[in-house]
């Protein structure tokens, strides 16, 4: 009997999560088409800065993946997801690792999350951090690697993600840091770049902090041996 009564609001879950996919593959085919409409997580910095009454807009402009130097691809897989073009979009062990530091400190203080999970994240899902919310980032990452080619899903992140208070993608990030374009970014300024990207904003107020240095040769002798997916054909 529990079931009869229960089968319709199954039936309206599963309809409502089929639409909310189709609504998701919808955007990244945007993406892939190099439309480029504001993420989520644009929309809500934009909501901020008003909020703030700050006249600052978001500073944002699409750049193809051919038209992104190779020494940013390989810094930030390099800093980020050194596994990028291996993995199938979810690093299980990486996850396993920040659960055990989680434990550790107590609170939420790493997500394990790939380059994939972080731009599914981006585009859809706020910041909110939750095992809910990772279940959710985990399913539509796995959706979006059936749908994109590596070198697409990194030319989405490489211009969507956040690099500075109202600063997004490469070639926004290139201009306010280095007055140069997303195609002639040095070995040693795209190593700082990646640097910055688990707190951009701090770093850009803080630019000649001595972390970035340090931190940024590290990245540079790790990129002589990234692999970016154009090497790779995928």
């Amino acid at each position: 009997m529990w079931r009869t009564w229960l089968k319709p609001y199954l039936y309206a879950l599963v309809l409502i999560g089929l639409v909310f996919q189709l609504w998701c593959f919808a955007w990244i085919g945007l993406y892939k088409a190099g439309l480029a409409p504001y993420t989520a997580f644009m929309r809500s910095e934009q909501m901020r800065l008003m909020a703030q009454g700050k006249q600052l807009g978001i500073e944002h402009t699409w750049v193809a993946y051919e038209g992104i130097s190779d020494n940013l691809k390989k810094a930030v897989i390099s800093s980020e997801d050194a596994g990028f073009v291996d993995h199938d979009g979810v690093d299980w062990n990486a996850i396993e690792v920040a659960r055990k530091r989680n434990e550790k400190a107590g609170k939420s203080v790493a997500g394990g999350s790939t380059l994939s999970m972080q731009l599914i994240k981006n585009l859809f899902l706020s910041s909110n951090k939750s095992y809910l919310r990772k279940a959710e980032e985990i399913g539509m990452t796995y959706a979006m690697e059936v749908a994109l080619s590596k070198e697409e899903i990194l030319e989405i992140y490489l211009n969507s993600v956040e690099w500075g208070e109202g600063v997004f993608g490469v070639q926004a990030a290139a201009e306010h840091y280095f007055r140069t374009n997303a195609n002639k970014l040095t070995p040693q300024q795209a190593a700082k770049l990646a640097v910055m990207l688990p707190a951009p904003k701090k770093y850009d107020l803080d630019r000649k902090n001595p972390y970035l240095g340090r931190r940024a040769n590290v990245i540079l002798k790790r990129m002589r041996a990234a692999q970016i997916p154009d090497d790779e054909g995928v």
